[in-house]
């Protein structure tokens, strides 16, 4: 078989092909424009996981959409990984009405939120509003804990299955699931998938 530069024909090929895919996935992301959609992430005071905050902020922010961020706390908050984030509020500052959709980042800290009346009131204002609600990992927990997912689809690391199951959600085996305004994904895996979807909801909800 004929060689270019040390690589088979066929290792060309699925190269181009991969670039490919990668640019027409960039393409597609920044075709999504969210100019004018605000966004509220929720994250621990400490102990959040990166990933499950950087892929949406990113996402998001390539989107043009604006991103708060909102904890227990105003200090510096720690990822698990390391990555720092500085809110722009506490959860008792939250109006739930400026935003088009709230996002519940996971991390093992985000369980301090699985009983906190002032999450719980974020998710539900924001699921009585018909906004998105969103969660990823652990987090989903909360939003189980707040009495939205009964009767609803939702994924979740695996730790928080049994909970979500007597909360009355239907536990899928999937990365991300959406049912109708609720969005879930189960870790940090899913985060690129979880943010994708997140954006997109939002692109179609402008759309109607």
């Amino acid at each position: 078989m004929s060689k270019m530069k040390g690589y088979s024909v066929t290792a060309m090929c699925a190269i181009v092909l991969v670039a490919f895919s990668g640019c027409k996935q960039q393409q597609e992301e920044e075709m999504i424009d969210l100019t004018g959609k605000d966004v509220l992430m929720v994250v621990a005071s400490n102990d959040f996981r990166d990933e499950e905050y950087r892929e949406p902020a990113e996402a998001l922010a390539r989107a043009k959409a604006g991103v708060d961020i909102a904890s227990s706390s105003k200090k510096v908050s720690t990822g698990m990984l390391g990555h720092t984030v500085t809110p722009d509020l506490l959860l008792s500052e939250v109006d739930v009405s400026k935003y088009a959709a709230v996002i519940f980042v996971g991390g093992r800290g985000a369980s301090e939120y699985f009983d906190d009346p002032t999450a719980h009131k974020i998710a539900q204002d924001a699921a009585a509003d018909g906004k998105l609600v969103c969660a990823i990992c652990i987090a989903p927990s909360t939003l189980a804990n707040a009495g939205l997912l009964e009767g609803k689809k939702a994924t979740c690391f695996r730790s928080e299955k049994d909970n979500l199951t007597k909360k009355g959600a239907q536990v899928v085996e999937q990365g991300v699931v959406r049912d109708g305004n609720i969005i879930t994904a189960d870790g940090p895996e899913s985060a690129k998938a979880f943010a994708k979807a997140v954006c997109e909801a939002l692109a179609e909800r402008e759309n109607k």
